[in-house]
């Protein structure tokens, strides 16, 4: 995970709020999330590690009736160990819960159950077997996502879902070394694999992944493979150039950019003014009085000795 900067300015949408959610996992969660909603697969939903509340505002549109949203993390806190304070102080210096908690409420008419703490903490706070999704996405150091997979492992319902970020960066190889472990050894079941994120299950993956296969092969904007390796069947899926995002309400914060105003109905623009000649300038206020009051014989007498004509001839005979 890189480096973000944070901003006071209140979101209008989802793309808006600051961190890592690429179009492919939000296709992903809203998929997994619909799916255990429309077959009535109820239980709590949890993150560990939430930085700007990206995720957890998708996470949260899915909350049920009856079930709770909880997220935890340091929000800038005290870190439980030296090496865990030097990654949040490089990685996650502009985080504030009220940060957080702004952007979430943006979406939002409530927060979540929010927990200030390390994710350590989680199997006390959280009932075992409550979760329908657990999301792991706090620190990227081998030791607290082994302990993070374990936790979730206790939280989950029978066929719940686990999503581990980060699983597969180059600078993230902690949570590598944690996530492979966790299918090698520990019973982790991948379903799918995005860019990002590993999601697994310690139930049977089979039934998901062919309902999975059969959504993504009708996409012309998601790229996939299928593959092998130690006993398990690896779906691995990619976003194909201009993929966007599902749909996803905007914030209470929205304002649209406003339109040119349309022209007024049956208004004529304004004639321009008539430009005048260089050669025929408007007549003087006295020039127009003294030829109003002369005789008429007199006053064309005026108009043909002015005429442009009878100068250029009397300058020609004056010299």
């Amino acid at each position: 995970m890189a480096t973000a900067q944070a901003t006071d300015k209140n979101p209008g949408e989802l793309k808006d709020v600051p961190g890592w959610f690429p179009p492919l996992d939000q296709v992903l969660f809203t998929w997994f999330l619909e799916r255990q909603e429309t077959r009535g697969f109820r239980g709590d939903l949890l993150e560990l590690g939430a930085y700007m509340g990206k995720s957890a505002i998708l996470l949260g549109q899915h909350r049920q009736d009856g079930e709770e949203f909880t997220v935890c993390d340091l929000f800038g806190g005290d870190a439980p160990d030296g090496a865990n304070q030097a990654e949040t102080a490089k990685s996650y210096s502009s985080l504030t819960r009220q940060a957080f908690e702004r952007n979430y409420l943006s979406f939002h008419d409530a927060l979540p159950r929010v927990i200030e703490a390390p994710t350590s903490v989680i199997s006390k706070e959280v009932a075992p077997d409550s979760c329908r999704l657990v999301h792991i996405d706090a620190s990227h150091l081998y030791e607290h996502v082994r302990d993070d997979i374990g936790a979730a492992h206790d939280l989950l319902v029978p066929d719940g879902i686990v999503v581990l970020d980060d699983f597969r960066s180059e600078h993230t190889p902690g949570v590598s070394v944690a996530t492979w472990e966790a299918v090698l050894n520990r019973g982790l079941r991948p379903i799918c694999l995005s860019t990002q994120k590993l999601y697994g299950t310690w139930g049977d993956p089979e039934p998901v992944q062919e309902e999975l296969l059969a959504m993504l092969r009708d996409r012309t904007d998601v790229g996939l493979s299928v593959q092998k390796a130690a006993g398990h069947v690896l779906v691995r899926t990619r976003a194909q150039k201009g993929m966007q995002p599902p749909p996803f309400p905007r914030s209470r914060y929205y304002t649209a950019a406003e339109a040119p105003k349309p022209p007024t109905p049956g208004a004529a623009p304004a004639p321009a003014a008539p430009a005048v000649s260089a050669r025929r300038r408007p007549r003087s206020r006295v020039r127009r009085i003294g030829v109003d009051l002369l005789p008429p014989i007199v006053t064309r007498a005026i108009r043909r000795a002015l005429a442009p004509g009878a100068q250029g001839a009397a300058a020609r005979l004056s010299r």
